[in-house]
């Protein structure tokens, strides 16, 4: 019995994002969860992510619907921020757009030039050909398998001077997170606390500004 409990909380050695020591954070009835002593990061296990028809399958039942009002002022919690520091038509990439893109169709109504990347929807490696003002990113973070990677590629390709406007619920504390609905879904394999924000910003020498309880905006020197 001591020997199951050993390997119920053995954690992964690096936190995904900055590559740091991690440690065992909470446990539910599916998934463990670890914690990056030095960014904050709470994270899943790679053996507990989803392979990729079956991820796929979970995001086929969502109805995201450009008319649907809602969803739009569900959306409007980044684009209205971030649109508001913007200058007129500026180029800019909508990072995760899914199966019914509707935040890049906000952004062109008000005149800016838009591009979509969707790993599953519109995966066109052409877009990693040019740099954009500006990059939003909305409830997408909190599902990617290699956060480092997909973040550094994101603020890669920011034009000096852009915007990189992410949108995703964040831990507070660890009794909150055992009761969280959000890491119930089992896309969800990253959970961002505000601490690790702030070391992204440290990392990329980013001007970085909260807005709510789950916005971010970086901007690039």
């Amino acid at each position: 019995m001591e020997q199951q409990n050993k390997t119920e909380i053995s954690t992964p050695d690096c936190c995904p994002l900055c590559g740091g020591m991690s440690g065992f954070f909470v446990k539910d009835k599916r998934r463990s969860y670890y914690r990056c002593q030095s960014c904050l990061l709470v994270f899943v296990a790679s053996v507990d992510h989803l392979d990729e028809s079956t991820e796929k399958a979970v995001y086929d039942q969502h109805q995201n619907d450009p008319s649907d009002i809602g969803y739009r002022l569900f959306l409007n919690r980044l684009f209205q921020p971030l649109s508001s520091r913007l200058p007129p038509e500026k180029h800019g990439l909508d990072f995760g757009s899914g199966p019914g893109p509707t935040l890049s169709l906000m952004f062109s109504e008000v005149g800016h030039d838009m591009t979509i990347y969707d790993h599953y929807y519109a995966k066109d490696s052409r877009v990693w050909q040019k740099t954009y003002d500006f990059i939003s990113t909305t409830e997408v973070v909190e599902h990617l398998y290699h956060p480092r990677f997909e973040l550094e590629r994101l603020w890669s390709h920011l034009s000096s001077g852009g915007l990189l406007g992410v949108m995703t619920k964040m831990v507070r504390d660890v009794d909150a997170f055992s009761r969280w609905h959000y890491k119930n879904d089992p896309t969800h394999v990253c959970f961002y606390a505000p601490q690790t924000f702030m070391w992204l910003a440290d990392h990329w020498g980013a001007q970085l500004e909260f807005i709510g309880d789950d916005v971010v905006i970086f901007a690039k020197a």
